[in-house]
């Protein structure tokens, strides 16, 4: 524990005779420069450097860009590899974990080690690698790089430690699962074709052994030759050329029959007997036409047949479509009988698995359901009902289902609340599920002791809202809310969308939300804010609209001050902001010359409206277009329930909202609120000659991101959703775009940390999600001082409202007690401090006005301004003051009239902070301080970067006590002790951080972060020491001691004239005494650090070290179980010989030699 000791000693400025004002901040060692009276911090901090580390905790959502599939029919658990080499294993609810390779390659191909605890991937750099899944966070304990051949097809029997993988070549590789060597074993593609053949096979596409004969290997070539290589003997047994080119090979469990899907639609079905010819040739999908001949057909990429005690077998496959039916959807088709069951997806299959009762290939399969992996969904059919009903899916893999465009994190919610946002979801669920319990049941999970109510918000380009419940490493859908039900829909050619080539109106951008008050904000792209109360019951409700009309008319000219870092302001005394009402509400008009004005975007439904129970609509807030100009995009939004405010700005001004009296008492343009305290000296403009292409202009500001051939505007959610991650391409669009933002080299202290891609962020990171500004000088305040060499005339900007947080505090030095006040920051590092009356009495509350005072301090950071926080003079955090909820529809009690009762958390509460005002905590891009309120002095600077700048700036609780938390563009993750601002943690998290990440990252109490890390995934991670020391306790365990079913019994006949195939001995065959070793030179060998091993190079601290230590026990343990089971077996049998032994030497003991 450390203590920090602060004494302002009545320090005075530079020049004595100057006018009396805020006092200045020295920008580097953060000494301060002037205090208006002596005055003594002690603070005792209690977080220091050992309270912090990261890591990633879990991964939420469908996984982007699927590629492969495979399920552990035991264990029960299931895997999803991916195209950026990342591997999903899930199991039972609550079992779900993510794992990565380091090389990113695209994950081609999985196999379990059924029963094992182990995984084997097959990546497209031709590398193989071993995972083992006995630990919670999986790791790689073998890799296999094959350095002249390229993988195609994996193949590992039941059972087995020896894996077939095939070649490119195709040529056919054995590899030793234990070891990870490549057995000198190899059945060369010249060898399994006939030597007159004058055509390459192509590459292996299908392994697999005969369930009749392990010792026989089926190999199936692309180009249409199907080969059985007898192993022992060294050759095949039979081969089939057929004319299509094959995708697939599927085996009945009888081994006397195989099926294969190709490439013209067709299926084939070969007998062993004969196979000069296929069995039988079908087209299920392929009429014959009138002329006689059948339809063209697409491939069947994929096909499974499957035998069933109860009933006829099963045909499943996908694909095989005619051509002809144009639009049709992808489909998966299933074959019972004579019944053909046509089930159509919503995206292209990319893999389907069957799953059966019973690994053991050669018995009756009897599969129960059917596993389909779509490009961007995952679903499970029930095949044991005859209408094949889908299962409800227990995992969040429909995060994506609108994009994404904003989210939020809350940690340790009301404990109530997500039991109410649950029933009410639950109302609203999907029915027609199959009953069956979800197949995919493995693992074991268990509640943790380190948890609490998390809830994470999450906003859709369509509008929608979805809440979900992210306690313990969870993610469950609680309640969704459609926001664009408040609207009518936007004809054709009609409102902004029309104007703007915008294809979604309704996007979310921000939102706002008080657990405690239950009052939801949110901020949508077509510069619209609908505020939502929470009720339990419905209700006929008509929705109260407000056009306000928001738009700087004058164009300003920034000078830079001569000194940036001592800025004197005079005391703001005598100016007064001049209060603008809404525009009245009107159908809309046009101006003399036919342009747009006064109309906002998107039309409020105007009639009585019935709402469900949960969250409806209390008041819908439009900006308006002016002289043809559209509303400017809203960057910055705060609500408070207890003083019944809401306040917004964007670039152009900020307006204040009394939402109890669906009143607007503030709306001002960013320069009227300096009045005599502008640190600029601004000249007004020529007026300008086209206020349309001006305004095109500024709108504008995010088609960087886009494709010039594309004539009108789309917003810049599309950079977060598109499936596609080339960050190259972007900026080559931005390249061509005639309005691109191109920043001076000379800015950046060091290009080479911060790419090209990167710094593209700071033109759109001021908002959480869509706000850019719209020239160049925006890069003016990210510049280490202000008086640039670059003319001032040539640097046109206007100054937007960055953010905004409202909270108990002195409007000016000369207050004695606490006032509600707005404190506003702004793209220029200005923090301006609004105080405002309101009146307290509950009557007069609901008629009186608010009164706005005029801006009082005004301060100065480098950048814009990102965060606002408030602490008390011991250091604790301060919180917002709010309204206690209550239901506004419920039934009225006479005896008990519903009034608003609010919560404050005043400085001024407690008697011995009573007068010694509070802390303030501002931070922006580069800079964080900490201001003593109310004399306004400046206790602590950091600045937190040079060569990059802060995305993301929180006050966080953690460890009972507060930090300040930044997530910066160039990657780092960074805390800060408050008040002294002391570096706690700076770790080099992302080395390159794309656009996703930087607009939807967040922090939250208790040590946890997140952010989108693809389209269609969350991840979550922890700065918390305690968290990651307790992560292990937290996540689900994917392998659990499984007895592996016994095989059934073949009987007599079955295995005398089917062929015993448990006698093949693959050591025999395959091990280094009888095929030798494989070249060195065609595969090489890479230890991984999984196991104990990896661990001690992974984990760090004492408890990382017990953790280790007890899992080697629990291993050691095990195998000691093992080696005592197998000596027990050994005695066991040793006496039942010599019992046997001794029996025999007694019953021949008087025998002559002649009587044997």
């Amino acid at each position: 524990m450390k203590k920090f000791r602060k004494v302002l000693d009545g320090l005075t400025t530079s020049s004595p005779g100057g006018t009396m004002g805020s006092p200045s901040c020295g920008s580097a060692a953060g000494t301060p420069t002037a205090a208006p009276t002596p005055k003594e911090i002690d603070v005792q901090e209690t977080l220091v450097s050992e309270n912090f580390q990261l890591c990633k905790t879990v991964r939420h959502g469908f996984p982007y860009q699927p590629t492969s599939l495979a399920f552990d029919p035991v264990q029960k658990i299931l895997a999803i590899g991916s195209r950026s080499g990342g591997v999903r294993i899930l199991g039972r609810p609550g079992v779900d974990c993510y794992c990565q390779h380091e090389s990113g390659a695209a994950v081609l191909q999985l196999q379990f080690l059924i029963n094992e605890g182990a995984l084997v991937t097959a990546c497209a750099d031709d590398t193989l690698h071993l995972w083992n899944l006995r630990q919670r966070r999986p790791a790689v304990l073998h890799s296999l790089k094959f350095n002249r051949e390229r993988i195609t097809f994996c193949h590992l029997p039941f059972q087995s430690k020896w894996l077939y993988v095939g070649t490119e070549r195709g040529n056919t590789h054995i590899v030793n699962i234990e070891s990870f060597i490549l057995s000198g074993y190899v059945i060369m593609w010249n060898k399994a074709i006939e030597l007159s053949t004058k055509t390459h096979p192509g590459p292996v596409v299908h392994l697999s052994d005969s369930p009749k004969d392990e010792g026989k290997l089926l190999i199936g070539f692309e180009g249409g030759t199907i080969v059985q290589w007898d192993l022992r003997a060294k050759k095949a047994d039979f081969r089939i050329y057929y004319d299509e080119a094959i995708h697939s090979v599927s085996w009945h469990h009888e081994g006397k029959q195989f099926m294969c899907s190709h490439s013209d639609g067709s299926l084939t079905l070969w007998n062993l007997r004969n196979t000069t010819k296929p069995f039988q040739v079908t087209f299920p999908h392929g009429k014959i036409q009138k002329d006689g001949r059948k339809e063209s057909c697409k491939p069947i990429l994929k096909v499974e047949y499957k035998t069933s005690r109860s009933s006829e077998p099963f045909v499943i496959f996908s694909g095989g479509l005619s051509y002809d039916k144009a639009g049709r959807r992808p489909a998966l088709t299933i074959m019972h009988g004579k019944a053909i069951t046509v089930l159509e997806m919503d995206y292209p299959i990319v893999e389907f698995m069957v799953l059966c009762e019973t690994p053991y290939n050669n018995e009756v399969q009897d599969p129960y359901a059917v596993v389909v992996l779509l490009e961007k969904d995952f679903i499970v059919v029930d095949l044991t009902q005859s209408n094949f009903p889908v299962f409800e899916n227990p995992y969040p893999m429909d995060i994506h289902e609108s994009p994404v465009t904003c989210t939020a994190y809350f940690a340790d919610c009301p404990p109530d609340i997500i039991p109410i946002l649950y029933s009410i979801g639950a109302k609203n669920k999907k029915t027609g599920y199959s009953h069956k319990e979800w197949p995919i049941g493995g693992g074991t999970w268990t509640l943790g002791s380190h948890t609490y109510p998390e809830i994470i918000i999450t906003g859709h380009a369509d509008g929608s809202i979805k809440f979900w419940d992210a306690s313990a490493f969870t993610l469950q859908m609680l309640y969704k809310l459609k926001t664009s039900k408040v609207f009518e829909k936007p004809k054709p050619g009609e409102g902004r969308a029309a104007e703007l080539g915008e294809e979604d109106p309704f996007a979310v951008q921000m939102v706002s939300w008080c657990p405690h008050s239950r009052i939801f904000c949110v901020v949508g792209i077509s510069a619209h804010i609908i505020l939502y109360r929470f009720s339990k019951y419905d209700a006929n409700t008509q929705i109260v609209s407000l056009e306000v009309r928001l738009q700087c008319e004058p164009e300003d000219i920034i000078t830079p001050s001569e000194n940036e870092n001592n800025p004197c302001f005079s005391e703001p005394g005598s100016h007064s902001p001049q209060t603008h009402h809404q525009h009245p509400v009107s159908p809309g008009s046009r101006t003399p010359d036919g342009a747009k004005d006064s109309i906002p975007c998107l039309k409020v439904k105007d009639k009585m409206v019935r709402v469900p129970p949960g969250y409806q609509s209390d008041l819908v807030i439009q900006l308006l277009w002016v002289d043809g100009e559209p509303p400017q995009q809203i960057t910055s939004l705060d609500l408070n329930s207890a003083y019944g405010l809401l306040a917004f700005g964007n670039c152009n001004g900020l307006a204040v909202v009394d939402y109890l009296q669906k009143t607007v008492i503030l709306c001002i343009s960013t320069l009227d609120l300096y009045g005599a305290t502008d640190p600029y000296q601004r000249l007004t403009r020529s007026p300008r000659r086209n206020r349309q292409s001006t305004s095109e202009h500024c709108m504008r500001g995010l088609s960087n991101f886009y494709s010039d051939s594309k004539k009108r505007i789309r917003t810049s959610y599309q950079s977060l959703t598109e499936l596609t991650d080339n960050q190259q391409s972007i900026d080559m669009e931005r390249s061509k775009s005639p309005t691109s933002v191109h920043y001076p080299t000379s800015l950046h202290n060091d290009p080479r940390i911060l790419p090209e891609p990167v710094a593209s962020l700071r033109a759109s990171h001021c908002s959480p999600v869509f706000y850019l500004l719209d020239n160049e000088s925006r890069e003016n305040s990210f510049s280490r001082s202000r008086s640039s060499s670059v003319s001032s005339i040539d640097r046109d900007t206007k100054e937007a409202i960055t953010t905004l947080q409202f909270g108990e505090s002195y409007g000016r030095k000369s207050d004695a007690l606490p006032t509600p006040c707005l404190w506003v920051g702004t793209s220029l590092g200005v923090v301006i401090l609004i105080p405002l009356s309101i009146p307290t009495d509950h009557e007069e509350r609901m008629e009186d006005p608010v009164t706005v005072g005029p801006s009082g301090a005004v301060q100065m950071l480098k950048g814009s301004v990102l965060r606002f926080g408030f602490l008390d003079c011991n250091g604790a955090l301060i919180q917002s003051p709010y309204e206690v909820w209550r239901d506004l529809n419920a039934p009225e009690d006479p005896d008990r009239p519903r009034r608003r009762k609010l919560v404050h958390f005043s400085p001024s509460s407690s008697q011995d902070a009573f007068g010694e005002g509070h802390l303030a905590v501002v931070c922006s891009e580069r800079q964080a301080k900490v201001f003593l309120m109310p004399s306004q002095s400046c206790l602590f600077v950091h600045n937190i970067t040079e060569s990059s700048f802060v995305l993301r700036a929180d006050v966080v609780s953690l460890c009972n006590s507060v930090c300040l938390a930044c997530f910066c563009a160039n990657g780092h993750v960074m805390t800060l002790s408050l008040p002294s601002l002391r570096p706690l943690m700076d770790v080099n998290y992302l080395p390159l951080t794309d656009m996703r990440i930087a607009r939807t990252f967040c922090f939250t109490n208790e040590g946890q972060a997140l952010y989108l890390s693809s389209p269609t995934e969350i991840q979550r991670i922890t700065y918390s020491q305690e968290m990651c020391d307790n992560l292990q306790e937290m996540l689900g365990e994917l392998f659990t001691p499984i007895e592996t079913p016994e095989a059934q019994n073949r009987g007599f006949l079955k295995g005398f004239f089917g062929g015993n195939a448990h006698t093949f001995d693959r050591e025999e065959l395959f091990g280094e005494a009888a095929a030798g070793k494989a070249s060195r030179s065609l595969a090489q060998h890479i230890p991984g650090q999984g196991g104990v091993e990896g661990m001690k190079v992974a984990a760090s601290g004492a408890v990382g070290e017990l953790a280790r230590a007890r899992i080697a026990l629990d291993e050691r343990g095990q195998r000691l179980g093992e080696l005592e089971e197998r000596t027990a077996l050994m005695m066991t049998s040793a006496e039942t010989f010599s019992k046997h032994a001794h029996e025999l030497m007694l019953k021949c003991k008087d025998k002559k030699w002649y009587q044997f």
